[in-house]
């Protein structure tokens, strides 16, 4: 696999770990095993993954669930990690990756029995559009599917002045603002579930999804990276400002829906 350095001008969290070929979503395979579970995937379904990063999901419920999966994602060098991991892993029969915006999907209506996003609205300026999105492509009686950042208690003026520029994304919504948005967007039966996070099982966790090797690789991508990009540095520096603290007020939660 050959990836780019992203250009000074490209330098953001998402062409960082397109170039890592490493993506994380808070809670991690756990996460996704749950959000798998409530919204009932299994073989011979047909899984729409939103914002599907370097393709670690798609190729996670293929294997581990035998579903059929389409991912896309904003970000053209996403899929085109995505597509390598999908043929590396043999599985391109059964996962289809494209370049798609969530709040406007190339899908006709009622296409997927179920379709998810992990850690990728709190990104998205109009949530509410992106969820319609995601229950207009689904089917009648499927299922729709969040794992997002939460907020799990009230925090400070300068941990919520931090929330938007963190790797959570904007996700200083708290529970009952998900399940809202959940809730406007037409859906019934709700299920919602709030985590908290433990630093070290989310570190152990993204070890177990890709492997010691690609995860020492990755790694090994952004030492490289620091050294030659001085536009890198610069962000690696903006990004060691944010409060230590976040985690104490960020959580996850799972959100699920039925159409």
């Amino acid at each position: 696999m050959k990836a780019n350095v992203p250009s000074p001008q490209e330098i953001s969290v998402f062409e960082i770990q397109a170039y890592m070929d490493l993506t994380k979503h808070i809670g991690s395979l756990q996460a996704t095993d749950e959000l798998a579970r409530l919204c009932q995937i299994g073989p011979c379904q047909y899984v729409l993954d939103v914002g599907c990063g370097v393709g670690a999901t798609p190729a996670y419920l293929a294997r581990q669930y035998g579903c059929r999966v389409v991912g896309v994602d904003i970000c053209p060098a996403m899929i085109e990690r995505a597509r390598e991991r999908a043929a590396r892993e043999g599985i391109a029969d059964r996962v289809e990756l494209r370049v798609a915006d969530a709040q406007a999907l190339p899908f006709a209506d009622d296409v997927f029995d179920v379709a998810m996003t992990e850690s990728v609205l709190a990104f998205v300026a109009d949530k509410q559009q992106a969820l319609r999105e995601l229950v207009r492509v689904t089917k009648p009686g499927g299922y729709v599917g969040l794992n997002e950042s939460t907020l799990i208690k009230p925090a400070p003026a300068h941990v919520r002045e931090n929330l938007s520029r963190a790797a959570f994304g904007g996700g200083n919504f708290p529970l009952e603002g998900w399940a809202t948005l959940l809730r406007e967007a037409g859906l019934s039966d709700l299920v919602v579930r709030e985590r908290g996070v433990e630093v070290a099982s989310e570190g152990m966790q993204m070890i177990r999804r890709y492997g010691c090797l690609h995860f020492g690789r990755s790694l090994w991508r952004l030492l490289v990276l620091y050294v030659q990009s001085p536009a890198y540095r610069a962000f690696a520096k903006k990004a060691a400002t944010t409060p230590k603290e976040l985690a104490e007020y960020i959580g996850y939660g799972i959100y699920v829906g039925r159409k």
